[in-house]
């Protein structure tokens, strides 16, 4: 009798597991059959952005330049901004991915972290790209960026070009970012033959976490205290770190006598190589960079091929990835009419917003 209790409930227990398992393993199919299922073309398209911040007024750029291209082509765009966080990041992705988005467009906080990103996305058949920052995975399907080691090379070219003699301060993004890594490598390789001749001396050198303007401006600050502020160059990898290394040499009255770089063109950064204050800056366009991103991601959710790709070679991880890289321009004092002016990405009167009437150019 006892046996014949234990077989039932053995029995019942098979019953009651598999009853369980069969909705699971249908659900299971079902959401496999969706992966694979081919993209219905009278959907319109879905486009989600995890971006890193917008804190700066660059990122602000992208932003709204991404959403209104999004707008002109009529596909749909979420965009999420992480703040800076990591975490944050990672969960937007996830939510990005669980709205049924049809690429994945990523500005990286973390290049590392942000592999296991395109990860959860190619496990959906998700199409990623990695927009202006470069993700250290070779699954991604486009980056899409500036020139990035151009640019690291035009920034120290110019310095060594008008400091060919004298102390450096290199003053890098954030370590986590590979467009800091790739651009300090590249600013190395130029400054290498005048620094083995010690033609110039790098006094100090430093990656700021989160590229933030308060922490360049304290390694800055003590950079100059231990060196008695004999420095001649500061290399500065973006414009906002370039306002805090200023206001580091506004206190101590060197303003305008230390050459200072900067990257991205912002306008407060315009307005200061207008005052004399910083020496130069990168002009990357945004609105091009956004429009190809969105371009390239209308043909990837079409399963179309991305013919103006080409290879790049991600050291970090020692594959080539398809990229499509934008030109850059070195504007400072001479040319700020000739470029950004030109072109509209600031007017006239914000630039030289801070400049005396009689000191500036004619229109």
């Amino acid at each position: 009798m006892q046996r014949l209790g234990i077989s039932f409930l053995l029995v019942l227990s098979c019953l009651i597991i598999g009853c369980n398992n069969a909705p699971q393993e249908t659900a299971n199919k079902t959401a496999a059959n969706n992966v694979n299922a081919p993209r219905d073309p009278n959907k319109r398209i879905k486009i989600g952005f995890a971006m890193d911040t917008v804190k700066e007024e660059r990122w602000q750029r992208d932003r709204d330049a991404f959403e209104a291209h999004c707008k002109q082509l009529n596909v749909e765009c979420v965009i999420t901004v992480a703040d800076n966080k990591a975490d944050k990041q990672a969960n937007d992705v996830d939510n990005l991915l669980t709205q049924g988005v049809d690429v994945l467009v990523i500005a990286p906080h973390d290049a590392t972290q942000a592999a296991s990103m395109v990860e959860k996305a190619k496990l959906q058949n998700v199409p990623v790209i990695s927009y202006d920052r470069l993700i250290n995975s070779d699954k991604i399907d486009l980056y899409v960026s500036h020139q990035v080691p151009v640019i690291g090379r035009k920034i120290a070219e110019y310095a060594l070009a008008k400091v060919p003699k004298g102390n450096y301060l290199m003053v890098y993004g954030a370590s986590t970012d590979n467009n800091a890594v790739i651009m300090s490598k590249e600013q190395l390789d130029v400054l290498k033959p005048a620094t083995d001749s010690q033609a110039i001396k790098i006094k100090a050198s430093q990656f700021i976490n989160d590229w933030k303007p308060e922490e360049a401006l304290k390694m800055v600050e003590n950079a100059l205290t231990q060196n008695g502020d004999d420095i001649q160059a500061i290399v500065v990898s973006n414009d906002g770190m370039a306002g805090g290394v200023i206001s580091a040499l506004e206190k101590r009255g060197l303003t305008g006598k230390v050459l200072v770089t900067g990257q991205d063109a912002q306008k407060d950064a315009l307005q200061r190589i207008a005052e004399g204050k910083q020496t130069m800056t990168i002009y990357k366009a945004i609105i091009p960079l956004a429009n190809a991103a969105v371009e390239a991601a209308i043909r990837l959710a079409k399963k179309e091929a991305l013919t103006d790709a080409k290879p790049f070679k991600n050291d970090k991880i020692g594959k080539d990835i398809p990229a499509i890289l934008l030109e850059v321009t070195t504007v400072d004092k001479d040319n700020l009419m000739t470029t950004v002016i030109k072109d509209g990405y600031a007017t006239f009167d914000e630039v030289y917003k801070n400049v005396p009437a009689d000191q500036r150019p004619k229109q």
